[in-house]
């Protein structure tokens, strides 16, 4: 663990990344989830090894932050330790309930195993950057809508049986569809989607393939026998055209554009796309028994929050505890009057418990001191925004705080977002964070500006109108000006 991962790529458990406050390491069980002695394990070597925050990400990623070289070395010992083997290689994800879910078309985790298998024998895992990534969505309570991946497998009830809707680059509205296939081929229609962006580069994603490759997908899919992985040209990265395929024109062809931006929410926001989906916050029931689902605010919390939590939840029978989506943990195998006391003790200790909390209207990253680029404290203005103004928070409007211009919590557009630069906390009205800002105030004061704004709305917002409605009647120029007065 000499070399740190370049910041970009994924500070896995062997290659820790340079933050702001030190090293960062993100963990990802094999098994999924975790179970709660290993949960309190996990916490109390961050404690040992780390600044003792935890912190888990807008795609279910468990993060530690706050380590040196050598307490690196040794939380990694320990993660050895207690069991836990966290995954390598491209990920393959699943929904957090993935298996458990009677509501569920199809339990993705045999195609996921399948296709992790594949990549391995494919070759290509060392030739793919470190930000490409494939979801396997079975459906149920808890999709994986939101969440952005180079290449999606969804699980799709036809009059025939299971299929599986095969598309890429992006979420579940802006991602492009492939093919509608059997298990067989959509799998291999994965792996050679896969093997296509290898041939371009590790920057490069499904969404730099071209319109000619992908009809090149589509072509084979529908003519080739599902067993067979096509070939790819070492020099063009195309599938090799069937005699029963259309001839293709050869030439240049530029990218195809899509909508994606894979993994860029990573660093704690809110999920990275445009599509919505149930929160991952509340009582799902099972078939088994019941999950309750708990989000940390702001995607972070203290390890020894953490630990309480989790110690009393295995008082209360918790059998295991999964990462899910949106900054959350799933409690699993409770019973009804079980669910309900960890849900009291959780609110009491400060996590997030209730779907409609206003901090789940706020995206934000980790921002100044823990993220290097970070120019805002996100987190505390974050904190005094969502307690100040839980009215005007509804479900119609969206909050980004980004520490720098790169928006990494919400890359698409919000209603409103700060957006930490030279000047203070900039305000984008109706866009993201990397649009010029209108107007400016002191970074320590940015809470207070956006304040002024909320009160606007109060005393604007007519009756049945959105928070959102209100703020698009009042237009850009108003806002901003509202947002820069003292």
């Amino acid at each position: 663990m000499n070399a740190f991962s370049r910041r970009g790529a994924c500070p896995a458990l062997s290659a820790p990344m340079q933050t702001g406050d030190g090293l960062l390491v993100r963990l990802n069980p094999v098994a999924g989830g975790l179970l709660p002695k290993s949960l309190i394990g996990l916490c109390e070597s961050a404690l040992r090894h780390g600044n003792g925050i935890m912190e888990v990400t807008a795609r279910g990623s468990l993060q530690i932050r706050g380590l040196t070289p050598a307490s690196a070395r040794l939380l990694a010992m320990e993660v050895d330790a207690l069991g836990i083997a966290v995954r390598t290689g491209v990920p393959v994800e699943t929904g957090p309930l993935a298996g458990l879910d009677q509501e569920e078309i199809a339990d993705p985790r045999p195609m996921a195993r399948r296709i992790r298998a594949a990549i391995e024998d494919a070759g290509v895992t060392q030739r793919l950057g470190p930000k490409v990534s494939v979801i396997v969505d079975g459906g149920g309570q808890l999709t994986m809508d939101a969440v952005t991946a180079d290449v999606r497998l969804v699980g799709v009830r036809a009059a025939d049986g299971i299929k599986w809707r095969v598309s890429l680059a992006g979420d579940a509205q802006g991602a492009t569809p492939l093919a509608m296939s059997e298990e067989d081929a959509a799998c291999d229609i994965a792996v050679a989607i896969l093997r296509m962006v290898a041939e371009k580069g590790r920057d490069a994603h499904a969404r730099d393939l071209t319109a000619r490759q992908l009809r090149s997908l589509a072509s084979w899919r529908s003519v080739a026998p599902p067993s067979v992985l096509p070939d790819i040209s070492p020099t063009r990265g195309e599938i090799a055209p069937s005699s029963r395929l259309s001839p293709i024109t050869r030439g240049p062809e530029p990218p195809l554009k899509l909508p994606i931006s894979p993994l860029v929410g990573e660093m704690s926001g809110r999920t990275e796309g445009g599509a919505t989906e149930r929160q991952p916050i509340g009582v799902f029931n099972l078939a088994a028994a019941i999950a309750l689902g708990i989000g940390l605010p702001f995607g972070s919390i203290p390890a020894q929050k953490l630990i309480d939590l989790t110690q009393y939840a295995l008082t209360l029978g918790t059998t295991e505890i999964r990462l899910a989506p949106g900054r959350a943990l799933l409690l699993l195998g409770l019973s009804p009057a079980a669910c309900l006391s960890l849900q009291k003790t959780a609110a009491t200790l400060g996590f997030v418990t209730d779907a409609a909390d206003s901090r789940t209207r706020i995206a934000t990253c980790p921002g100044a001191p823990a993220c290097a680029s970070g120019r805002i404290a996100t987190r505390d203005i974050a904190e005094i925004i969502a307690t100040e103004n839980r009215d005007i928070l509804d479900s119609s409007l969206t909050l980004h705080i980004s520490g720098c211009a790169k928006g990494c919590a919400h890359p698409g557009p919000a209603a409103l977002t700060l957006v930490g630069g030279e000047n203070g906390a900039g305000l984008v009205v109706d866009g993201t964070a990397k649009a010029l800002p209108a107007g400016y105030r002191p970074g320590y004061d940015a809470a207070h500006g956006i304040g002024r704004v909320a009160a606007v709305i109060r005393s604007a917002r007519h009756p049945g109108e959105t928070a959102a409605a209100c703020l698009a009647r009042l237009g850009a120029a108003g806002i901003t000006e509202i947002y820069r007065q003292e």
